[in-house]
């Protein structure tokens, strides 16, 4: 009888909790959904807004090189800066103790593209402890929503022209400006930190209803201690992107080594550049999206076992969502109420996108042999290098197939060049060719087909035209 008292008593402290309040921002409890979770088991009251300091930095194309800072509380800011009304509003926001490099970036490369009002928010007073910051951001996140809200009274400004775009615990700090904040047009999350927000409710992370649309990049989706991970690994939007699975990233692998390694200091360093590039990458592919619609084409599947196993190609008749910049034109056009996981593949350096393309070759020949076949394909912009189709028994009559991720955006397939290789030495009569070769790629799943009548013998190039 006295554990269950103990235990009620424990429940009532951590579900009233304390209380601060500020003005204009309103008032914060330290209580149940904010604490007394097994994600988050330590209570945590925000810091006042005077303390954080927030701060608005508005870039246009009248000003993409020296911000013009603006202010909600003095709204005579926004009327005197280059803020304009009939334009989108993208705010980057910045996760834990963050120097921003990413947001100008963001920011310049936006502004190259787009004429918007791009603002980089500065939260760094309080993100500089982690655990100040996953307190912090609630306020920020108010902050923010004020922002909008004054934007909405005082300029007539519609929030569904306001795009937010969160990394790590500025994916968060977005979602609670969008729950406070009806109406908000969308919120892009770049990998939402996962440390106290694994497994809480909605109310506490980045959430579908904190949007008009919602979409999500995840790039180090795993456990913290056990898999060394910084992302969250529940789905937070209406899109879910899990590039490479979603994991660990191609070409952040290097960066760590055996945990055998004695020097701890230096391993220290070594296990921070894996969560931080790891990390960055969401930010990065999003950058280099705004470049290119038709990069980053992503592919509804349950896994991404199943994905690298080929069983989710090609794009369904809806078509295929390009994660990044411009996820929201294949959102647009597909609503959907559920919400929806894809995956794709990237290169491990920069540009990281990646077309993929699903080959098939139905071989002819007059005798089985071994061998290997190889294919170059040919396109209106550009063409792959020579890549191995098949290796082993070669059969005329059979098909062989295989799913391709290109370096190249390579266009409207123009050519195929087919070539064999014979794994026996000495002088051969055996002759191979490709008698029908098929590829499907793009986002709406496009089917093009070529053809040649010839067989060659090894080393000779065999060139198929559309049929």
């Amino acid at each position: 009888m006295f554990g269950i008292w103990i235990a009620a008593l424990l429940f009532l402290s951590t579900s009233t909790g304390k209380e601060v309040c500020y003005e204009r921002v309103g008032c914060f409890r330290d209580g149940l959904p904010w604490t007394g979770t097994l994600s988050r088991e330590l209570a945590g009251l925000p810091w006042s807004p005077e303390e954080i300091n927030t701060r608005f930095l508005l870039y246009t194309r009248r000003n993409p090189r020296a911000y013009q800072e603006i202010s909600a509380v003095n709204y005579l800011t926004i009327q005197a800066s280059h803020f304009r009304t009939d334009k989108i509003t993208r705010i980057n926001i910045a996760g834990w103790k963050t120097d921003g490099k990413w947001q100008q970036v963001m920011c310049n490369v936006l502004l190259k593209v787009e004429d918007v009002n791009c603002i980089n928010l500065d939260w760094i007073n309080g993100s500089l402890e982690y655990i100040h910051a996953v307190n912090n951001l609630r306020v920020v996140g108010a902050e923010v929503a004020y922002f909008i809200d004054v934007l909405v009274k005082k300029f007539g400004y519609s929030p569904s022209k306001v795009h937010l775009i969160g990394h790590s615990l500025g994916a968060h700090l977005a979602g609670e400006a969008g729950s406070r904040m009806p109406g908000l047009g969308r919120i892009t999350g770049l990998d939402p930190a996962g440390p106290y927000f694994h497994n809480t409710p909605k109310e506490v992370r980045l959430d579908p209803s904190d949007a008009n649309f919602v979409d999500v990049i995840h790039t180090n989706a795993v456990r913290l201690l056990f898999e060394l991970g910084a992302g969250t690994i529940n789905a937070c939007g209406h899109l879910d992107f899990y590039p490479n699975g979603g994991k660990h990233m191609p070409g952040c692998e290097d960066l760590i080594t055996p945990l055998f390694k004695f020097d701890f200091n230096a391993y220290k360093e070594e296990v921070t550049s894996f969560f931080d590039c790891n990390h960055a990458r969401s930010h990065r592919f999003y950058t280099e999206s705004i470049l290119d619609p038709d990069a980053f084409i992503a592919y509804p599947c349950r896994s991404y076992e199943s994905f690298k196993a080929g069983n989710c190609f090609h794009c369904p008749k809806e078509g295929c969502p390009t994660m990044g910049h411009f996820a929201d034109r294949f959102h647009v056009k597909n609503r959907k109420p559920n919400r929806s996981y894809y995956f794709l593949n990237t290169g491990a350096l920069s540009p990281f996108a990646r077309w993929r393309h699903k080959l098939s070759v139905k071989l002819s020949g007059n005798n089985i042999t071994q061998g290997s076949i190889f294919l170059r394909v040919g396109g209106a912009t550009g063409g792959t290098e020579e890549f191995v189709m098949a290796s082993g028994t070669l059969n005329p009559g059979m098909t062989y197939t295989k799913l391709i991720d290109t370096e190249v955006n390579i266009g409207n397939i123009t050519n195929i060049e087919f070539i064999w290789k014979e794994h026996s030495f000495g002088h051969s009569q055996n002759k191979l060719g490709a008698e029908m070769v098929t590829d499907v790629s793009g986002k709406y799943g496009y089917e093009s087909t070529f053809c040649s009548q010839d067989i060659m013998r090894p080393n000779i190039a065999q060139i198929l035209k559309q049929c």
